[in-house]
């Protein structure tokens, strides 16, 4: 998997953090405070947008929330900060396996769609920012994954080629944006996303059910 490989670039929540359950959490909490009646796909359509564009289709599809746009984004990272810094926690294997690439050479990133505030909280409280040589969201290009602005962005900075870039994301649309920047993406089993497990196998080049996999060479080539 890691072959001819210069950098590894992770989307964060439900990739490298174990962190699907805060949003979830701050979904009920809107809906039960704002009496809000979730419409189908809502949480498909919501797939791979930036943190502002999230936003913003919250407050189309909920007009009557009491809420500017940077109001919300900055409603939401309240609600959560203290949730990533105190009770969120790293991948399985996502340890062993930042210090492992550190070893050998090979160049991180982080190209989330998550809030920066948000993102380096995280990396700050589980003491792994000194491993990212770079961190964009997607808040700081043009447009959210599929799109593969926040992939190129982060393998800019690093200096590196996009094909000598290795992807890890959790879901199809951010696989799909790796896909879309021509990098080799391996998708990561994580429980939000279990019903689209199909469609993440069909996308990715690689499945992992956890970090562990990839020392023990037990991953799925596609």
């Amino acid at each position: 998997m890691l072959e001819n490989m210069k950098a590894v670039l992770f989307d964060l929540d439900g990739s490298l953090a174990d962190s699907m359950w805060v949003w979830t959490t701050i979904d009920m909490e809107y809906i039960k405070e704002y009496q809000l009646e979730v419409p189908p796909h809502f949480y498909r359509e919501m797939e791979g947008k930036s943190f502002t564009e999230t936003a913003q289709y919250f407050l189309d599809v909920f007009p009557n929330l009491p809420f500017t746009l940077e109001e919300l984004k900055q409603d939401w990272i309240n609600r959560a900060y203290d949730k990533y810094t105190k009770e969120v926690k790293l991948k399985e294997g996502a340890l062993d396996f930042l210090n492992m690439l550190k070893e050998q050479g090979i160049l991180m990133g982080i190209a989330t769609s998550n809030g920066r505030q948000l993102v380096e909280g995280f990396l700050k409280a589980n003491q792994i920012e000194t491993f990212f040589g770079t961190v964009w969201t997607s808040c700081d290009v043009c447009a959210g994954k599929p799109a593969p602005d926040v992939y190129l962005k982060a393998a800019e900075s690093l200096q590196v080629s996009p094909e000598y870039c290795l992807v890890f994301e959790d879901v199809p649309m951010g696989i799909l944006a790796g896909k879309n920047a021509g990098m080799k993406v391996c998708a990561v089993e994580d429980e939000f996303s279990k019903e689209q497990e199909k469609k993440k196998r069909e996308l990715a080049d690689y499945y992992i059910q956890n970090y562990n996999d990839i020392r023990k060479k037990t991953y799925e080539v596609l």
